[in-house]
């Protein structure tokens, strides 16, 4: 029930869903007060979650911001890739499709090239309500290795389908290995609370390092103030989905 809860919830409460909903609903409504106020409050919606500043403003103060190279203090044993970036619903499948999350592929690769890193662990199994027998993290392990990672440098996790059953696993495989300390953490910039509350309450407590950052630098410009943006919503149904899992992961004492 909770697997399923925390699929599809998010989707729900997308503020183009909400948008849509109080459209409708003043078309088909007979109170011509109603109808007012519900095309109103569609409107009023539609620009708020359009407007890109607004949009940055609630990202950035969301997101784990970025560690500099230079500020990392030590090295690592261990770089955990927490999955979610593969696209599996693309064909054919004689190859891997990665969606906007590939800088968590990228950084991770250039830790382990620069040497902040010694392995990378993997961790995620099919995240789908229908589970079609595809395991991300085998996925990603071959892309790696594409890249130059040796497979004896590459630890595979592949049998959680959330960032709580991903913290229970990658303890129960490195605490006979190494230590918390020892480990850093690696995910996107708005999944990492989640991810560090989640990986702390397992007792495996890391460093984290933010990847895929969807916030920018603010900028007052005319277009970025006033001109209404797809991104800007499809960038907000990414934040309220990580607020309706912290949530979610709150209540269940996941966190």
């Amino acid at each position: 029930m909770f697997f399923f809860l925390s699929k599809t919830l998010s989707y729900l409460i997308r503020p183009l869903v909400i948008i849509c909903v109080c459209l409708v609903l003043s078309w088909l409504v007979r109170s011509q007060r109603w109808k007012k106020r519900l095309f109103l409050a569609g409107t009023l919606l539609l620009l708020f979650f359009s407007n890109e500043f607004i949009m940055n403003e609630a990202m950035h103060a969301w997101e784990v911001q970025v560690t500099p190279f230079t500020e990392l203090q030590r090295k690592y044993e261990y770089g955990i890739l927490l999955c979610g970036v593969a696209k599996s619903e693309v064909g054919p499948k004689d190859r891997v499709y990665i969606g906007s999350a590939a800088d968590r592929i990228n950084h991770t690769l250039q830790l382990y090239k620069m040497g902040y890193i010694k392995k990378v662990l993997i961790s995620g199994g099919s995240g789908r309500l229908i589970d079609n027998g595809e395991r991300e993290a085998d996925e990603l392990s071959s892309l790696l290795q594409l890249m130059g990672v040796p497979m004896e440098d590459i630890l595979i996790e592949n049998n959680s389908r959330n960032t709580h059953e991903s913290a229970i696993e990658v303890k129960k495989i490195l605490e006979r290995k190494t230590s918390p300390g020892q480990c850093l953490l690696i995910t996107s910039a708005n999944h990492m609370r989640r991810s560090v509350a989640c990986f702390a309450k397992t007792g495996w407590p890391m460093d984290p390092f933010s990847t895929d950052f969807l916030s920018h630098h603010r900028k007052f410009s005319f277009d970025v103030l006033f001109i209404p943006k797809m991104e800007a919503l499809s960038s907000w149904h990414v934040l309220i989905k990580e607020w309706t899992g912290y949530t979610i992961y709150w209540v269940m004492g996941y966190i």
